[in-house]
């Protein structure tokens, strides 16, 4: 630890001296930078190496140190590349603030992903660990994933009684790299450029751009806090000849909302009328917290449900592990974009993933993680219901990670998500949830973010910069 403080302060002496020097000017030698700093040359060479890596000091050997001589660059002419790039498929706004947001601000209502107190931390150390000294850490996976986690996927829908029905086995599953990357694949084995595709408004943003990224037209229709009405499905359907409908069934993000059982049977029955696919994202099974999630997949016997659920949020970003479950051509298709795209998953995440999740844990983690959702969804619900007004909550959903809040109709929500980063407070503007103009004013705010207990502070801020406006 003393060579490494040591290290770091010669770096930051040479830094300092660079700095105020000129280009080609010479440094103090080794020798005189061990005398200076009392340490061996081997600690005076690193540190310099260091340096030299980054462009910063010329090593002449023989010779000394010298200032790195900055290369002059003049302006380049880019501009051929936009009659060779075309139009874009997604423009540079295409990536919602819960990823775009670098800094994390004081209150963060913004975010993404849960905190680091919700997630079982142990396990996924431990199990990384074990990764790292076994087999998993060297040898390469079967291309679909392998075999013990497949069945893990396949057998948390077999627990439900109706999916016995439906014949789902171990190989359905894909695994896939998070949920993400999956979803452009899926979009681009089961559609061609230029095809149309029915998606809920509002929606994932996520999966907005992987549409335009795969060259599809977005069909929207309307859902609140149930389902898209079944007869609005059928019409869009019929209009637009389109084969895909995208789908959050269970506590959609942003606005939380569930489909219930007979909604679910409506809507499946148009999605076979149509010979159709519906891509079932079931982002947030693991986040119920008055309602489980009851996967459409279960219910469906001749493959219109291709089935997509994640576990990056819920057991640790840093696993980025998912599973998609589909049947006949539909899963060799999207098993063959898989390949070509990222050949296989490491394997040491996917050991990792099993580990945690076959864990006599994992299960105890859910039903704390369970409990302090509710604390945490009611606790800002109630902060909102009393300081922006009983109405600016759209409901109370019975799981998920997010509220969805609607505003007044004039209210300019970037402007208003922008004030309030200034003042400390980070939240999504509803517009980006929205495959076409939003029909009002919305904004989501995230529960699972750091210091819950700042929640209150957090909304009068909020309120505080509504009133100024």
């Amino acid at each position: 630890m003393q060579n490494d403080s040591t290290e770091s302060a010669i770096e930051n002496y040479l830094r300092t001296l660079i700095a105020a020097g000129r280009a080609g000017e010479r440094l103090p030698s080794t020798r005189a930078l061990v005398a200076r700093f009392t340490v061996s040359p081997l600690t005076v060479q690193r540190a310099v190496q260091t340096l030299a890596h980054l462009g910063l000091i010329e090593t002449r050997p023989g010779s000394g140190n010298f200032i790195q001589p900055q290369r002059v660059i003049g302006r380049a002419d880019f501009s051929w590349q936009t009659t060779a790039l075309g139009p874009a498929r997604n423009s540079l706004n295409a990536v919602g603030t819960a990823m775009a947001l670098e800094a994390t601000p004081a209150i963060a209502m913004h975010s993404a992903y849960p905190s680091e107190d919700l997630l079982p931390i142990r396990l996924v150390r431990t199990a990384l660990t074990r990764a790292a000294r076994g087999r998993a850490s060297i040898d390469r996976p079967p291309i679909g994933g392998l075999a013990d986690l497949r069945a893990w996927f396949a057998s948390e829908l077999d627990a439900q009684a109706s999916a016995r029905a439906s014949g789902i086995a171990p190989d359905d599953v894909i695994i896939v790299p998070g949920s993400q990357s999956a979803l452009t694949s899926i979009f681009r084995a089961l559609a061609q450029p230029g095809d149309a595709i029915v998606m809920e408004s509002p929606t994932y943003w996520g999966a907005i751009a992987a549409a335009h990224q795969a060259g599809l037209v977005i069909v929207p229709v309307a859902r609140g806090s149930a389902a898209p009405s079944a007869e609005a499905l059928d019409d869009a359907f019929e209009s637009s000849g389109a084969r895909l409908f995208y789908a959050q069934p269970h506590f959609a993000n942003p606005t939380g909302a569930l489909w219930s059982a007979d909604e679910s049977r409506a809507i499946l029955d148009v999605v076979r009328a149509h010979n159709a696919f519906l891509i079932e994202d079931d982002w947030a099974h693991d986040f119920g917290i008055d309602a489980d999630a009851r996967p459409l997949i279960a219910a469906d016997t001749d493959g219109h449900v291709v089935y997509l659920r994640s576990l990056t949020k819920s057991v640790s970003s840093a696993l980025r592990i998912g599973a998609v479950i589909a049947r006949g051509p539909a899963s060799a298709r999207i098993q063959v974009d898989r390949t070509v795209t990222d050949l296989y998953v490491s394997q040491a995440l996917q050991a990792a993933a099993l580990d945690v999740l076959t864990d006599p844990g994992w299960r105890t983690h859910l039903t704390r993680l369970r409990s302090a959702l509710r604390a945490r969804r009611d606790a800002l619900a109630g902060q909102i219901a009393a300081q922006l007004g009983p109405d600016a909550l759209t409901f109370l959903p019975k799981g998920g990670l997010n509220l969805w809040v609607r505003f007044d109709d004039r209210v300019d929500v970037r402007d208003l998500v922008a004030r309030c980063l200034a003042a400390g407070v980070s939240m999504a503007p509803g517009s980006e949830w929205f495959p076409t103009e939003p029909p009002g004013s919305f904004a989501r705010l995230n529960f699972s973010g750091p210091h819950p207990e700042r929640f209150g502070e957090g909304i009068a801020i909020v309120a505080r910069e509504l009133s100024a406006r």
